[in-house]
Order: C-alpha cells, then sequence, then structure tokens
C-alpha cells in the first residue's frame, strides 16, 4: 500500500523501460515514481556496479519498499547499512527495521531498533519502544478477539478501503474501468482508483453487486477513501488536485492529493467543495467523520508535522464552518507514516509504520481522553496485523464487526478487503501487591498467591518476585477471595472486589503472614502456641479482657494454620485444697474452649479442654513448701498444646 503513502502522483505516466538502460534512466524512473520499472533497472545496473553510492542503493531499496516487496527491499538496505552503518537518518533506519519484518526476521529488527533508539538517545522513544512491544507480546498470549476472512469481491488489482454507506459498502479499487482502463498509474502499474458501491450480506459480511459508485465523481485520475454523514447526504473523498481537467503540480513535478466535500443527490454529487485545508504545495486525504459529524480526521504531510505523513483533526460547527487542523501530536504520530484515521465509539484507529508492529503498516487503537487527549496507541495484534501492510480499518457502532484492508500473503491481489468478526472482549484486571513477615516486616518471596471466585474455583495463581512483590489477573466485576500461604508460614487472606474497568488495575492488596515458629515455644518435643499466663478473677472462670488479649493469640494462629489441632490443659498453683483446684481449673479449661469456638474455630480442631488443678506443678512449690508469689505465678498456667499442624 506504499502507493499512498505519499498521497501523490506525478504528471508523467508512461516513461518506458528499456532493455539494456543506465543508472541515468534508472534516476529518471525513480525520480517519476515508476517504482516498477525503476526497481527492474537498478536490479540490472548494480549486478555491475561494485561501489554504488549510498544514493543508488536508497533509490533501489525505497523502489521495492514503495511496492512492497520487502525482501528485494531489505537486500539493497542491508547493503546501505554495510556502508553507512549507525550513519544511517532516521528514516532509513525505519525503512530498514520495516523490510526486516516484512520478512519475519524480527529478532534482527529488534536489534536494529535498540541500536536507533541507543544512538538517538531518547528516553521517552525508548520507554515507548519498551510499553508498545510488552503489550504486542502480552497480545500474541492470548485469543484474539477477531476472525477475519478474504473476500470474494477481490480482484488481482488494488482493492482496500471498504467504509459503511448506510446499508451498503464503499471501498475503492483499480479494477478495469470503461475507458479509462488503459491508463495505468505509473507507481505500481495498475489502473487509477475509483470508488465502487457493493451490496453487504449481515450473515457473512460478504460484498455483491458492486458497481461505480456517484458515476459523475468518476475522473481519468485517482478518486478513494471516502467518508459520510450518518444520514448518507454528505461525502468527504480523497481525489488528484486537478484544474481544467489537468493535473496541478509543483516545483518537484507532484500532483498532491485534495479532500472533496459534497452533497449525495439522486446517486450524485452536487456542490462539490475543495476543503479550506487543501493545498497544491502538500496532501490532505484519507478523510474519516465522526459518527456526530463534529470532527473530520485526515492524513496530510503538510509542513510542520512529526514524520512523513501525520493525522489531524478539524472541528466541524453546526453550519459547516471548520477549525483550523490539528495535529494529533507525537503520542499518535511518528516519524514514520500515520495513515487511514477511523473514529468510532470514542476510540481512533489508524494505521502507522513508525509504531512497534508486525511489520510494514499495523492497525492501532487510541482511545479519546476526558481532557481531550488521546491514550497510548495499541496494536491489535493478529490476524487483524501481520508482516505486510494492514489499513483501513472500520467497525459498526455495535463494535462486532466491520473491514480491513491488507498486501498480507495469501491475498488475491495486490491489496484486499477482508471481513472480521469481533468477539466481546474479556474484561479482566489486575490485583497488586506485596506480601510481607508479620514480625520482621521484611519482604517474602516465593509466597503463593491464590485467587478464589465465590464457588471457591480458582481465577489465578501466581508467586510473589525477589522484592515480595506479586500480580495477578482476575475478571472484572467479582468479589476475588485472595489467599497467600508459603511453607512454615501462616495463610492470610482479603476480598477485593473488581470493577468494571477492562485493564483497570487494583493496587497495594498486601498480605502479613507469620512464620510458625515465632507463634511457638517448643520445649521437649512438644510444642505449645506461645501466649502469656491467662488470668482470671479469684475463685472465678469467666474470660477477662485480659484473658481475651491471650487467646486472641490462640485464635490467630488457628485462623492462620487451618491444619492445626489443639488440647487444652489448664494449672492451678498448690494453694487451696486439691479437689477444689481441680474443679476450678477444669472450668476455666471448658471456659476458654467455649470462647475459642465462639471465635467460629470448628470445635472438632480442639481435642480436648481438662484442668488439672494442682496435679502437675513446674516446680517445688508444692504444698507446704513456701514459694514466692512469681514462683506460684509459673503453675497457674493454661496450656494450648499442638497434636498436629
Amino acid at each position: 500500500m506504499k502507493k499512498l503513502y505519499i498521497l501523490s502522483l506525478v504528471l508523467s505516466f508512461t516513461i518506458c523501460f528499456a532493455q539494456k538502460t543506465n543508472l541515468k534512466k534508472a534516476d529518471a524512473l525513480f525520480k517519476n515514481y515508476s517504482y516498477v520499472d525503476a526497481s527492474k533497472a537498478y536490479e540490472e545496473i548494480l549486478q555491475n556496479i561494485k561501489n554504488p553510492s549510498a544514493q543508488t542503493l536508497k533509490n533501489a531499496a525505497d523502489s521495492y519498499y514503495f511496492i512492497s516487496d520487502g525482501r528485494n527491499a531489505l537486500k539493497w538496505y542491508k547493503k546501505l547499512y554495510e556502508v553507512q552503518g549507525n550513519n544511517l537518518t532516521d528514516i532509513y533506519y525505519l525503512r530498514y527495521i520495516q523490510s526486516l519484518k516484512a520478512v519475519m526476521d524480527y529478532d534482527e529488527a529488534d536489534k536494529m531498533t535498540k541500536e536507533y533508539l541507543t544512538k538517538k538517545g531518547d528516553q521517552k522513544e525508548i520507554n515507548r519502544y519498551v510499553a508498545q512491544k510488552n503489550q504486542l507480546d502480552s497480545l500474541s498470549k492470548a485469543k484474539s478477539l477477531y476472525t477475519i476472512k478474504n473476500l470474494d469481491i477481490n480482484t488481482s488489482k488494488s482493492d482496500f478501503g471498504a467504509t459503511f454507506f448506510l446499508e451498503k459498502i464503499v471501498f475503492t479499487s483499480a479494477r478495469d474501468t470503461t475507458k479509462f482502463s488503459e491508463k495505468l498509474y505509473t507507481w505500481n502499474n495498475q489502473p487509477f482508483l475509483n470508488l465502487y458501491v457493493a451490496e453487504r450480506n449481515p450473515a457473512d459480511g460478504s460484498l455483491f453487486n458492486e458497481t461505480v459508485f456517484l458515476p459523475n465523481v468518476m475522473t481519468k485520475y485517482h478518486e478513494a477513501t471516502a467518508t459520510f454523514d450518518a444520514g448518507g447526504k454528505t461525502i468527504y473523498y480523497s481525489t488528484n488536485i486537478v484544474k481544467k481537467n489537468k493535473l496541478v503540480v509543483d516545483e518537484t513535478k507532484t500532483n498532491n492529493f485534495k479532500i472533496v466535500k459534497g452533497d449525495i443527490i439522486d446517486n450524485k454529487l452536487e456542490n462539490p467543495q475543495t476543503v479550506f485545508f487543501s493545498s497544491d504545495d502538500y496532501s490532505v486525504g484519507h478523510p474519516s467523520l465522526s459518527e456526530d459529524g463534529k470532527w473530520l480526521f485526515f492524513a496530510s504531510d503538510m509542513p510542520g508535522g512529526v514524520g512523513e505523513t501525520d493525522l489531524y483533526y478539524v472541528k466541524i460547527a453546526a453550519d459547516g464552518t471548520m477549525s483550523s487542523p490539528v495535529n494529533l501530536g507525537p503520542k499518535i504520530n511518528t516519524l514514520g507514516n500515520d495513515l487511514f484515521p477511523f473514529f468510532r465509539n470514542g476510540k481512533l484507529y489508524f494505521s502507522s509504520d513508525g509504531h512497534y508492529g508486525l511489520g510494514d503498516l499495523d492497525v492501532y487503537e487510541s482511545t479519546f481522553l476526558a481532557d481531550g487527549t488521546f491514550s497510548e496507541p495499541k496494536n491489535l495484534g493478529e490476524p487483524i496485523n501481520s508482516n505486510k501492510d494492514d489499513f483501513a480499518f472500520t467497525i459498526n457502532s455495535a463494535d462486532n464487526f466491520g473491514y480491513v484492508s491488507s498486501n498480507r500473503a495469501g491475498g488475491k491481489g495486490d491489496d484486499d478487503i477482508y471481513s472480521f468478526i469481533k468477539g466481546k472482549p474479556v474484561c479482566n484486571q489486575n490485583i497488586s501487591g506485596m506480601a510481607f513477615d508479620r514480625k520482621t516486616k521484611l519482604a517474602l518471596t516465593d509466597v503463593t498467591i491464590m485467587a478464589y471466585n465465590s464457588y471457591s474455583e480458582i481465577l489465578g495463581e501466581t508467586k510473589t518476585n525477589y522484592e515480595g512483590k506479586y500480580a495477578i489477573v482476575v475478571p472484572c466485576g467479582k468479589v476475588v477471595k485472595m489467599i497467600a500461604a508459603k511453607p512454615n508460614y501462616s495463610r492470610d487472606e482479603k476480598t477485593v472486589e473488581t470493577t468494571n474497568q477492562n485493564e483497570g488495575e487494583i493496587k497495594d492488596v498486601n498480605f502479613e503472614l507469620s512464620n510458625y515458629d515465632d507463634l511457638v515455644v517448643k520445649k521437649k518435643g512438644i510444642e505449645k502456641v506461645d501466649v502469656n499466663p491467662i488470668y482470671f478473677d479469684y475463685d472465678k472462670y469467666d474470660i477477662t479482657p485480659l484473658a481475651i488479649e491471650e487467646l486472641t493469640k490462640v485464635v490467630f494462629i488457628m485462623q492462620k494454620f487451618p491444619n492445626i489441632r489443639i488440647k487444652i490443659e489448664s494449672h492451678t498453683d498448690s494453694r487451696g485444697k486439691d479437689a477444689y483446684n481441680l474443679k476450678l481449673s477444669d472450668n476455666r479449661a471448658k471456659s476458654t474452649r467455649d470462647y475459642i469456638i465462639s471465635q467460629n474455630i470448628d470445635a472438632s480442631r480442639i481435642e480436648s479442654a481438662i484442668g488439672y488443678g494442682e496435679s502437675r506443678l513446674i516446680n517445688k512449690c508444692k504444698n507446704g513448701v513456701k514459694c514466692t508469689e512469681a514462683e506460684h505465678v509459673l503453675n497457674r498456667r493454661s496450656d494450648f498444646i499442638i497434636i498436629q499442624k
């Protein structure tokens, strides 16, 4: 599709290609945009030149590049790189990289891209490259929303640019037509482009019964890429600049393109007017009108742009007055070609060879934001895009079917129209955060993070990295149960409610895990929950606030380690009667057990709760032995012995 990159046409149509040619003739062919013949001429010449100039190598490579012959273009761009090294200009780095992608040598293309970005030293561009590469890599791992099909209506010539016109489809084609079929466009040796209209089969998106659209629009030059208002009464389209039936050329003998606006009345174009921002000195084309008719997007190589061809828009008032053109800026436009805009449902679709992609023109999507700007473009990935030119993307208002054009392998002609069906996008969100050690507050690595839905079905699983960080993808609009676990550590749980914002992120969902060894004491092969003495009021077994404070530790370890089972043993000191102490300690053990169960701990996890009175003293303080209060306290204890973990 390089023929519309420059959106221009040279005055000379027929420069003959001789069997025996020379460099001067090859250069003349190239200068006159006769790229098919020029490529043949340079190929013959370069077989006999040992040290061709950089300009000759550029012309040879460009001749192939502009007719979408990536493999032969690569041959000469590679020679040019051998001559100039990293002194290549920006645009030739881009064309070299795109030619590598055209033959699917993506590793070498990435290597050259990194070399170019390093040389340029623009951190913003480096960041954009990394982000776009990651986005496309991620997209390649997911199932595509799109399925595409080549259409029977395509010919061996160039067919592209399908767009909606009421219930029909208008498209651009170089198919042979009537009295102009013998006139060839020397860029690619095909007939000039004209607009056609076809019926659409809603069952499969196929097109049929094509005829010339608005016969009085057809000229002996190019008419292409139309757009319409919602009522089908207004048309904007691209055409050559012609005055008195002759092409108007600039000082380089180049004829530029303009955009014409007109009314459609009784299948005829009425009141045609050239939009005010057209010029004899540069091209404007690829018009695309927003659904409400208030914005007109277009492509142009007018002065002051970011790259070779940029995207612009004008605002259209109710009375038809247009604002001055506004460049969409470096977020959208690149040093290469940014073309074929299409705006629908708040999203701008366009094609570019300057953003990171699969090769040549790729289709990108950018969302119109509340602040009046557009988001970072995202590559639509395969099968919409390929290693060749993919462009003229259009989609219906319901966002479920449309058309795209491509010159990829397997097509019927130069450029073909493909229909596509778009499935409903899967809405996902990221949940991210960290895991810490509850006691030390240090980050924990290799913590397993599990996400479950309300039916306890697994939604996702991941692990924290060396920094203790994690990120997990879960569906939108769900109540998600998050569980963090690590061997010999407690579990931690969080409940997160995701929104319906696709690709949003819920941050700082953090977990604290306790090391098992920090919660227990081990002595003589027995493990007990590490608690301070549990105090009861004198002669009572009611749970006091001080007791609750310690029992919370028991509840915590049983919640965080759901496999733990315990037995409770309560003891008194030797003061008081033996039988009384036995009964009091047993009541305290059972009261302790009941409290733990009341905190939603399953009763089956407590094997027993028994009071032993003063029968199991741990020091000398038995009956008749004088001891300090501190020594008696050691015997007045409750043990929570772990019997299973």
